[in-house]
């Protein structure tokens, strides 16, 4: 660990236990997304990043869910400008219903870096978790895990470099049977639109940290 903190936690380390403390916790309701939790210090290329959410229903019942830590070396956005690589996926203006570019310029298309020529691979990764309520076993839920990765290349540019540390856990609490070829198929599609979404939200939702320097908002400089 890297960020200077206190490591003196004798013979076990205190993270078992704090997942523990997190998941007691847990609401079935609304919860803070943006600059809160493990997306409090999160940072991308050009905006702030964050702690982002998102959900869907799928025609036949079946429900999934993603949440995502976004602390990207890449930019979740278009160039410097407002919208967002996942807007095709929004639902209900949660990314501002700002839509793509009316065109894509190269500078738009240019690649930016968290850190530019000097960019390290310690410091820069996008967690993220699926959940459905959909009954799979074992080798299902991983394949729901690689198939919803793809979201994360529909929502942030460049993706999977070696500067991240990019994963995706996919779990299932078993309620609801589809069919295992194109059932899954379908899920994880809609997975991978959610993941997308997740990503771009927690851009969408953070606040820039109150110290000089800090990266901005996507809301400090573009929300109307």
């Amino acid at each position: 660990m890297l960020n200077g903190g206190n490591k003196k936690w004798g013979r076990f380390p205190p993270y078992r236990d704090l997942g523990y403390t997190a998941a007691a916790a847990g609401t079935d309701g609304a919860f803070a997304l943006g600059s809160v939790g493990a997306g409090f210090g999160a940072t991308t290329a050009n905006f702030k990043g964050g702690l982002g959410s998102a959900s869907a229903v799928m025609a036949n019942g079946v429900r999934v869910a993603a949440i995502a830590s976004v602390n990207a070396v890449g930019s979740v956005t278009v160039g410097d400008g407002p919208w967002f690589w996942a807007a095709p996926f929004e639902q209900n203006n949660e990314l501002g219903g700002r839509g793509l570019p009316p065109a894509f310029t190269a500078d738009m298309l240019a690649m930016r870096l968290k850190g530019g020529p000097a960019a390290t691979a310690i410091e820069n990764t996008t967690l993220a978790i699926v959940v459905t309520d959909a009954i799979l076993t074992k080798p299902q839920v991983k394949r729901l895990a690689i198939i919803a990765q793809t979201g994360f290349a529909r929502a942030i540019y460049p993706v999977h470099a070696p500067l991240d540390g990019d994963v995706v856990f996919a779990a299932a609490t078993c309620e609801n049977a589809i069919d295992p070829l194109y059932g899954l198929t379908e899920l994880g599609a809609v997975a991978a639109n959610v993941v997308a979404r997740a990503i771009a939200r927690g851009v969408y939702e953070a606040n820039a940290l109150p110290f000089a320097g800090a990266l901005p908002s996507w809301k400090m400089r573009f929300a109307r």
